[in-house]
Protein backbone atom coordinates (compact mmCIF):
# COMPACT_ATOMS: atom_id res chain seq x y z
CA UNK A 1 0.00 0.00 0.00
CA UNK A 2 3.04 2.73 0.72
CA UNK A 3 4.98 1.83 -2.20
CA UNK A 4 1.66 2.53 -4.25
CA UNK A 5 1.24 5.64 -2.61
CA UNK A 6 4.44 6.51 -3.49
CA UNK A 7 4.12 6.06 -7.03
CA UNK A 8 0.91 7.40 -6.92
CA UNK A 9 2.86 10.83 -5.58
CA UNK A 10 5.54 10.63 -8.22
CA UNK A 11 3.29 10.29 -10.89
CA UNK A 12 1.03 13.72 -9.29
CA UNK A 13 4.96 15.42 -9.50
CA UNK A 14 5.44 14.04 -12.82
CA UNK A 15 2.16 15.27 -14.16
CA UNK A 16 2.48 18.94 -12.94
CA UNK A 17 5.48 19.67 -13.86
CA UNK A 18 4.19 18.74 -17.48
CA UNK A 19 1.63 20.39 -17.25
CA UNK A 20 3.02 23.62 -15.77
CA UNK A 21 6.11 23.56 -18.34
CA UNK A 22 3.70 22.56 -21.61
CA UNK A 23 -0.09 23.86 -20.83
CA UNK A 24 0.85 27.38 -19.73
CA UNK A 25 3.50 28.02 -22.90
CA UNK A 26 1.16 27.19 -25.54
CA UNK A 27 -1.43 29.46 -23.69
CA UNK A 28 1.07 32.20 -23.65
CA UNK A 29 2.05 31.79 -27.26
CA UNK A 30 -2.21 31.69 -28.19
CA UNK A 31 -2.51 35.43 -26.26
CA UNK A 32 0.89 36.46 -28.02
CA UNK A 33 -0.50 35.38 -31.48
CA UNK A 34 -3.21 36.79 -30.85
CA UNK A 35 -2.18 40.29 -29.65
CA UNK A 36 0.47 40.31 -32.74
CA UNK A 37 -2.42 39.98 -34.65
CA UNK A 38 -4.41 43.12 -33.73
CA UNK A 39 -1.10 45.03 -33.85
CA UNK A 40 0.73 44.37 -37.13
CA UNK A 41 2.50 46.97 -36.42
CA UNK A 42 4.51 45.39 -33.91
CA UNK A 43 4.37 41.95 -35.69
CA UNK A 44 6.42 44.21 -38.52
CA UNK A 45 8.63 45.44 -35.96
CA UNK A 46 9.71 42.19 -34.47
CA UNK A 47 9.78 40.40 -38.05
CA UNK A 48 12.39 43.31 -39.04
CA UNK A 49 14.18 42.46 -35.78
CA UNK A 50 14.59 39.06 -36.67
CA UNK A 51 15.50 39.63 -40.11
CA UNK A 52 18.21 42.40 -39.01
CA UNK A 53 20.05 40.44 -36.08
CA UNK A 54 19.54 36.40 -37.01
CA UNK A 55 19.30 36.38 -40.59
CA UNK A 56 17.86 33.52 -42.73
CA UNK A 57 18.85 30.67 -39.73
CA UNK A 58 16.58 29.75 -37.21
CA UNK A 59 17.09 32.03 -33.76
CA UNK A 60 18.96 30.46 -31.10
CA UNK A 61 19.42 31.43 -27.72
CA UNK A 62 22.72 33.33 -27.82
CA UNK A 63 20.89 35.71 -30.13
CA UNK A 64 18.55 36.51 -27.33
CA UNK A 65 20.50 39.53 -25.75
CA UNK A 66 20.33 41.15 -29.86
CA UNK A 67 16.46 40.42 -29.52
CA UNK A 68 15.38 43.11 -27.24
CA UNK A 69 11.98 43.89 -28.74
CA UNK A 70 11.16 40.16 -29.18
CA UNK A 71 11.76 39.75 -25.29
CA UNK A 72 9.57 43.21 -24.52
CA UNK A 73 7.01 41.44 -27.03
CA UNK A 74 6.89 38.23 -24.48
CA UNK A 75 7.12 40.63 -21.35
CA UNK A 76 4.45 42.72 -22.33
CA UNK A 77 2.21 39.73 -23.36
CA UNK A 78 2.44 38.27 -19.85
CA UNK A 79 1.55 41.69 -18.41
CA UNK A 80 -1.83 42.37 -20.18
CA UNK A 81 -2.57 38.21 -20.21
CA UNK A 82 -0.79 36.23 -17.48
CA UNK A 83 -1.43 32.87 -17.65
CA UNK A 84 -2.17 32.21 -14.22
CA UNK A 85 -3.98 35.26 -13.02
CA UNK A 86 -4.19 34.21 -9.45
CA UNK A 87 -0.39 33.55 -8.00
CA UNK A 88 -0.95 29.86 -6.43
CA UNK A 89 -1.67 30.44 -3.19
CA UNK A 90 0.38 31.11 0.04
CA UNK A 91 -0.15 30.63 4.05
CA UNK A 92 1.60 33.15 6.28
CA UNK A 93 2.71 30.66 9.36
CA UNK A 94 2.35 33.54 11.92
CA UNK A 95 -0.01 36.14 12.30
CA UNK A 96 0.87 39.88 10.28
CA UNK A 97 -0.01 43.15 9.16
CA UNK A 98 -0.19 43.14 5.24
CA UNK A 99 -1.64 46.75 3.71
CA UNK A 100 -2.75 47.43 7.12
CA UNK A 101 -4.73 44.42 7.10
CA UNK A 102 -4.54 41.80 9.68
CA UNK A 103 -4.11 38.39 8.29
CA UNK A 104 -4.05 35.35 10.85
CA UNK A 105 -1.70 32.74 10.64
CA UNK A 106 -2.86 29.57 8.40
CA UNK A 107 -4.90 32.17 6.00
CA UNK A 108 -4.96 31.05 2.78
CA UNK A 109 -3.70 34.34 0.24
CA UNK A 110 -4.10 34.46 -3.15
CA UNK A 111 -2.44 37.65 -5.41
CA UNK A 112 -4.32 38.56 -8.29
CA UNK A 113 -1.70 39.18 -11.15
CA UNK A 114 -4.21 40.22 -13.41
CA UNK A 115 -5.69 43.47 -11.27
CA UNK A 116 -2.21 44.01 -10.36
CA UNK A 117 -0.78 44.26 -14.22
CA UNK A 118 -3.77 46.76 -15.04
CA UNK A 119 -3.54 48.55 -12.53
CA UNK A 120 -3.57 52.40 -13.49
CA UNK A 121 -1.50 53.52 -10.81
CA UNK A 122 1.20 51.64 -11.56
CA UNK A 123 1.17 51.23 -15.32
CA UNK A 124 0.17 54.01 -18.26
CA UNK A 125 -2.85 53.38 -20.70
CA UNK A 126 -2.76 49.52 -18.66
CA UNK A 127 -5.17 47.52 -20.93
CA UNK A 128 -3.42 48.68 -24.17
CA UNK A 129 -0.80 46.40 -25.97
CA UNK A 130 2.24 48.53 -25.57
CA UNK A 131 5.85 46.40 -25.78
CA UNK A 132 8.11 49.32 -25.60
CA UNK A 133 6.76 50.13 -21.93
CA UNK A 134 9.15 47.47 -21.70
CA UNK A 135 12.06 48.60 -24.20
CA UNK A 136 12.31 51.62 -22.54
CA UNK A 137 12.00 50.90 -18.68
CA UNK A 138 14.88 49.02 -17.66
CA UNK A 139 14.60 46.67 -14.80
CA UNK A 140 10.78 46.65 -14.28
CA UNK A 141 10.18 46.78 -10.42
CA UNK A 142 9.54 42.97 -9.42
CA UNK A 143 6.66 44.13 -7.16
CA UNK A 144 4.26 45.41 -9.97
CA UNK A 145 4.69 42.46 -12.48
CA UNK A 146 4.66 39.56 -11.24
CA UNK A 147 3.66 36.95 -13.98
CA UNK A 148 5.82 34.46 -12.35
CA UNK A 149 5.18 35.24 -8.75
CA UNK A 150 7.87 36.65 -6.80
CA UNK A 151 10.33 35.54 -3.44
CA UNK A 152 11.25 32.57 -2.87
CA UNK A 153 7.87 30.84 -3.85
CA UNK A 154 8.33 32.23 -7.45
CA UNK A 155 8.05 30.04 -10.45
CA UNK A 156 11.08 27.91 -10.24
CA UNK A 157 11.27 27.36 -14.45
CA UNK A 158 10.35 30.88 -15.10
CA UNK A 159 13.98 31.30 -16.44
CA UNK A 160 13.62 28.21 -18.97
CA UNK A 161 9.88 28.62 -19.51
CA UNK A 162 10.87 32.56 -21.01
CA UNK A 163 13.36 30.93 -23.17
CA UNK A 164 11.12 28.49 -24.51
CA UNK A 165 8.53 31.34 -25.84
CA UNK A 166 10.93 33.53 -27.13
CA UNK A 167 12.38 30.54 -29.51
CA UNK A 168 8.76 29.34 -30.25
CA UNK A 169 7.80 33.13 -30.78
CA UNK A 170 10.56 33.78 -32.80
CA UNK A 171 10.69 30.88 -34.81
CA UNK A 172 7.16 31.53 -36.05
CA UNK A 173 7.87 35.28 -36.74
CA UNK A 174 10.55 34.21 -39.02
CA UNK A 175 9.18 31.26 -40.60
CA UNK A 176 5.31 32.61 -40.90
CA UNK A 177 3.31 35.10 -42.64
CA UNK A 178 1.15 35.82 -39.93
CA UNK A 179 -2.85 37.09 -40.80
CA UNK A 180 -6.23 37.31 -39.73
CA UNK A 181 -9.06 35.50 -40.48
CA UNK A 182 -10.85 38.69 -42.47
CA UNK A 183 -10.61 42.11 -41.06
CA UNK A 184 -12.49 42.22 -37.95
CA UNK A 185 -9.82 42.04 -34.73
CA UNK A 186 -9.50 39.43 -32.78
CA UNK A 187 -11.79 38.79 -29.75
CA UNK A 188 -9.74 39.18 -26.54
CA UNK A 189 -12.48 37.53 -24.37
CA UNK A 190 -10.86 35.65 -21.38
CA UNK A 191 -12.09 32.55 -19.09
CA UNK A 192 -10.53 31.79 -16.18
CA UNK A 193 -9.75 27.87 -15.36
CA UNK A 194 -6.54 26.76 -13.87
CA UNK A 195 -4.99 29.04 -16.88
CA UNK A 196 -6.16 32.01 -18.62
CA UNK A 197 -7.98 30.56 -21.67
CA UNK A 198 -9.46 32.81 -24.85
CA UNK A 199 -13.53 32.73 -24.94
CA UNK A 200 -12.87 31.84 -28.65
CA UNK A 201 -9.60 29.70 -29.67
CA UNK A 202 -7.33 31.65 -31.92
CA UNK A 203 -7.68 31.11 -35.81
CA UNK A 204 -5.43 32.80 -38.20
CA UNK A 205 -4.13 31.83 -41.63
CA UNK A 206 -0.36 31.65 -42.11
CA UNK A 207 1.96 31.77 -45.67
CA UNK A 208 5.06 30.05 -45.55
CA UNK A 209 8.45 32.76 -45.52
CA UNK A 210 11.47 31.94 -47.87
CA UNK A 211 13.54 30.94 -44.67
CA UNK A 212 10.93 28.12 -43.92
CA UNK A 213 11.43 26.76 -47.98
CA UNK A 214 15.46 27.22 -47.04
CA UNK A 215 15.40 25.09 -44.04
CA UNK A 216 13.16 22.10 -45.37
CA UNK A 217 15.20 22.04 -48.33
CA UNK A 218 18.04 21.49 -46.33
CA UNK A 219 16.39 18.24 -44.98
CA UNK A 220 15.30 17.29 -48.52
CA UNK A 221 11.72 18.04 -48.24
CA UNK A 222 9.67 20.62 -49.50
CA UNK A 223 5.96 22.55 -49.25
Amino acid sequence: MCENLEHLRHDVYVLVLLLGGTETVATSMEWALANLLNHPDVLRKAKAELDAHVGDRLIEESDFAKLNYLQSIISENLRLCPVTPLIPPHMPSSDCTIGGYHVPAGTILFVNAWSLHRDPRLWDEPTSFKPERFESAGRVDACKYIPFGMGRRACPGDGLANSVMILTLGSLIQCFELERVGENKIDMAEKTAMTMLKVEPLELMCRARPILDMLLSLCGQKI
